[in-house]
This record gives C-alpha cells, sequence and structure tokens, in this order.
C-alpha cells in the first residue's frame, strides 16, 4: 500500500509540473525578445559562437518537441521556438545547441547517456512484459521478475544520468545568453525560469523511476522471503 501511495504522491507531482512547465512557456512566448532574434537564429549564432560548423539546426512539427540528435548533429527547434522572437524561444534554442556544445567537448556525461541508448532500446521493448511475466510466475520462480527488475534498473539509471545532462545543458545556455547580450537581466530571469521548470520534469521523472523500481524490488525480496 506503501508504494502505491507513493507512486500516486509522484505521479501528481509530476502531473503539476508539466501543468506548471507548460503555462511558463505560454507565458514567456507572450514576452517579445528585446533584440529581436529568432529561436534559429540564435542558435545558429550558439553553435558558430561555439566553434560547431557541422550541426544544422531544423524545424520539426509539435509543441515542446525541441531536442538534439547526436547521431544525425542537428538542432531540431519545434515551429513556435524555430520562428519565435520571444524569451521563450531564446531559452529552448540555447539550451538545445548546449546538448550540441556537450557533444563537440565529448561531456563525459553525454557520452555515457548515448552510450546505454543502444541498450534501452532494445531493453524497454520486453521490460514490461518480463515484469509481467515474472510477476504472474512468482510462485514458481523468480528468475524472470528479476531480469525484469534488472531491465528496469537500467531505465532508472539512464533517467538519473539525464539529469547532469540537462542541467548543464541550461547552465550553458543561459551563460552563453547573458555573456553575450542576447538577452536582458529581466529576460535572462525569466529564460532561468523557464529552463528550471523543464530541467524539474526530469528530476520527477527520475525519482518516479526510482519509486517504481523500489516497489518491484519490495515484490522481489517478499517472495525471495
Amino acid at each position: 500500500m506503501g508504494g502505491y501511495l507513493i507512486l500516486i504522491l509522484v505521479m501528481g507531482i509530476s502531473m503539476y509540473v508539466q501543468w506548471k512547465l507548460k503555462k511558463k512557456f505560454e507565458e514567456y512566448s507572450q514576452v517579445g525578445l528585446s533584440n529581436g532574434m529568432s529561436g534559429k537564429e540564435i542558435a545558429e549564432r550558439m553553435l558558430r559562437d561555439s566553434g560547431i560548423m557541422d550541426v544544422r539546426v531544423l524545424s520539426v512539427e509539435g509543441r515542446l518537441t525541441d531536442h538534439y540528435n547526436p547521431q544525425d548533429k542537428t538542432v531540431n527547434l519545434s515551429t513556435d521556438v524555430y520562428h519565435g522572437r520571444s524569451v521563450a524561444a531564446a531559452a529552448v534554442s540555447s539550451h538545445e545547441c548546449g546538448h550540441a556544445v556537450q557533444h563537440s567537448t565529448a561531456y563525459a556525461w553525454l557520452t555515457l547517456r548515448s552510450k546505454l541508448v543502444p541498450v534501452l532500446t532494445i531493453s524497454s521493448k520486453y521490460m514490461q512484459w518480463v515484469i509481467l511475466a515474472g510477476i504472474f510466475l512468482i510462485q514458481t520462480s523468480i528468475i524472470p521478475l528479476a531480469v525484469g527488475v534488472g531491465l528496469f534498473a537500467l531505465t532508472t539509471l539512464f533517467s538519473f544520468i539525464t539529469l547532469p545532462v540537462e542541467y548543464d545543458a541550461s547552465n550553458r545556455a543561459l551563460a552563453w545568453i547573458e555573456r553575450n547580450g542576447i538577452v536582458t537581466p529581466p529576460e535572462h530571469d525569466m529564460a532561468e525560469d523557464a529552463l528550471k521548470w523543464a530541467a524539474r520534469t526530469y528530476l520527477i521523472a527520475a525519482i518516479g523511476s526510482l519509486a517504481t523500481l523500489l516497489y518491484y524490488v519490495s515484490i522481489l525480496m517478499g517472495r525471495r522471503d
């Protein structure tokens, strides 16, 4: 029962953080950037200033779908960010370029995260089925559930490794837009606020993954006892 309560609590907090993040980005999307630059222009300038010439800036569909793809070296910005000339667009575009800078400098946490992606891609296809089978077969054998817990532990590890990657990208972005006069002090504070809420979504996801892992571990240990 305690495990269920923790999972419900984490889920509630996650929903609140997601709602707050969406609200913040909607608010800051209405605040025009003083220098009038678009997200695309900011991204291209940050890449150029960082000596990165082999990364393209592309527009992708959707909202909050922005991401950096290290495989094809592209900074993918949602339409609103790509064309937007707002504080939110500046924050998001520079954050994604922060990942490109991490990649170019072989940032250790990003390198480790990238190495885990192929493993996670495969394990995620079977993990839930293995865990479900393990719970049904637990009276017969604990091996299936133990395997499932091991796969889920990799997912949890990945979510925690993601944290320093995301926080570092935001720190790089905020330092660059301030150092290069991309934003005014008030705009910098708004950009920082937006990125903090974005980072909190990853933090809550990691905590939720850990809570779920501990729940599965408790089932496994209870059977062993």
